[in-house]
């Protein structure tokens, strides 16, 4: 499995992972066509990459830097799933995911936390605030699908 670490080999790290899936039986491209995904990531590298990988399964993507400008675009974008790094600038990821599950609007929109901390304790925090997963970075493109397949019914 290659993991995602810089968008410019995004080819180079696409290929593996397409083949293992359409051996699976089922092709990424435009798998998820018209859904909104937001992607909330203080790295640019995280944010091109995932932006990168989800466009190429048919997603529409909007992405922010910190929990703040995540909330406003929130409001206007209505995503169908938000991917939300923990550790962040001024508004940290649990601070973020706490608001959106406790805003009646957006409380069942499901929200996958992002962080390269695999302890027990970051992923109980996360479940105590509203988070619906939990994926540690380096991710692959199969387990940022996989999140989506999970959570959003297509």
């Amino acid at each position: 499995m290659q993991s995602i670490v810089d968008p410019m080999e995004t080819e180079e790290t696409d290929t593996p992972a397409e083949n293992a899936s359409d051996h699976a039986g089922t092709s990424a491209e435009g798998t998820f066509s018209g859904l909104k995904v937001m992607v909330i990531d203080d790295s640019k590298t995280i944010r091109r990459t995932a932006e990168t990988l989800l466009k190429k399964a048919g997603c529409e993507v909007v992405t922010a830097t910190d929990g703040f400008e995540a909330l406003a675009l929130i409001a206007d974008g209505k995503p169908d799933i938000i991917f939300v790094d923990i550790m962040m600038p001024r508004l940290d990821g649990y601070q973020t995911c706490a608001l959106i599950k406790n805003n009646q609007v957006f409380k069942k929109t499901p929200v996958v936390m992002l962080s390269s901390k695999d302890g027990l304790f970051d992923r109980a925090r996360g479940r105590i605030v509203g988070s619906d997963q939990y994926l540690t970075k380096p991710f692959t493109r199969d387990e940022l699908l996989g999140a989506i397949r999970e959570h959003v019914h297509v």
